[in-house]
């Protein structure tokens, strides 16, 4: 009899994530299961927690509030730009994701929401925020090794790191 998953463990799960509605957002079907260490932050606190005491082969549907998702939309995060503040050169639509930087420079993902004559207003929510979400889960493994850490340095002084030790 295999043990219940703690966190700490490493395991793979098959998953269909879904919209209160029905629509699938994501599913792992026809791909590798995921892969994760459980209580390391890697995936939404909600999914995380509910893993938690499941053994391989069991499977359940759980069902998301935003803030155990990807939080609530959040009115200031929608931002309005000048458009004197955006290069004449720039084309943009509404619906196309961008980056905007924040104050320490990290780049924030946004999306274009309404383009006036004056400003483009820019929603900087997670695009899932505010969204119930539904996941059906099945544990295939647990007990397995943690992903390796890794460490890479861009070409353009960006870190990525998972752990190396380094700093």
């Amino acid at each position: 009899m295999s043990e219940s998953i703690r966190n700490g463990d490493t395991i793979s799960v098959n998953y269909t994530g879904k919209f209160e509605d029905g629509n699938v957002f994501d599913s792992s079907e026809g791909k590798q299961p995921l892969k994760f260490t459980v209580g390391s932050g890697q995936l939404i606190k909600g999914f995380d927690d509910a893993v938690i005491g499941m053994k391989s082969g069991d499977k359940k549907t759980i069902t998301l509030a935003p803030s155990e998702a990807y939080g609530e939309h959040r009115a200031e995060m929608i931002i309005d730009i000048p458009k004197t503040q955006i290069p004449e050169n720039m084309q943009l639509e509404v619906g196309q994701r961008l980056h905007l930087r924040d104050p320490q420079g990290q780049p924030v993902p946004a999306m274009v929401t309404e383009i006036t004559d004056a400003a483009v207003k820019m929603d900087a929510n997670h695009p899932m925020a505010g969204k119930t979400l539904v996941f059906d889960l099945e544990v295939v493994e647990t007990g397995l090794e943690p992903e390796p850490a890794s460490c890479s340095d861009s070409e353009k002084g960006g870190h990525t790191c998972t752990g190396c030790g380094k700093h």
